[in-house]
């Protein structure tokens, strides 16, 4: 099996790359880069890359180090993906030391309940007591 190197610097990362992901997204389309490089510089990254050192895959936590983590922007890109990739990108989120003894950790995810189960991720039991100010079409 390939091994793979998760990194948390951003200087690491392919900024092109997550941009073009993440702004094709259904959660984030359009999204200008200079927005998602003030995103990126304001949270902990991850990002997984390949015995060439290619980034295969991205996650960020938007978080205060303490109390509360939002799990986002999370992909790995699609020539790679059924190759155990997002479980790699999981094991180094939930074991990264800044994120140990959170209150509480969050994620919306359309399509991939059963990779975050895994992780200890469950429905919001009580869904009334959230409540959001949202933008669906901020980016366009």
């Amino acid at each position: 099996m390939e091994s793979f190197r998760v990194s948390n610097q951003l200087e690491h990362m392919n900024i092109d790359l997550i941009h073009q992901m993440i702004s094709e997204s259904y959660w984030a389309k359009g999204i200008p880069k200079a927005t998602l490089e003030k995103a990126l510089v304001h949270s902990l990254c991850f990002g997984v890359f390949d015995e060439n050192n290619t980034q295969v895959a991205f996650a960020r936590m938007i978080t205060d180090r303490a109390t509360f983590a939002y799990l986002g922007d999370v992909f790995v890109v699609e020539e790679r993906q059924g190759e155990g990739i997002a479980k790699v990108l999981m094991d180094s989120i939930v074991a990264h030391p800044d994120l140990q003894g959170l209150r509480r950790t969050m994620l919306a995810t359309r399509d991939a309940h059963g990779l975050y189960e895994k992780y200890g991720f469950t429905p919001i039991a009580n869904p009334d007591s959230l409540m959001q100010i949202w933008h669906p079409d901020i980016y366009k």
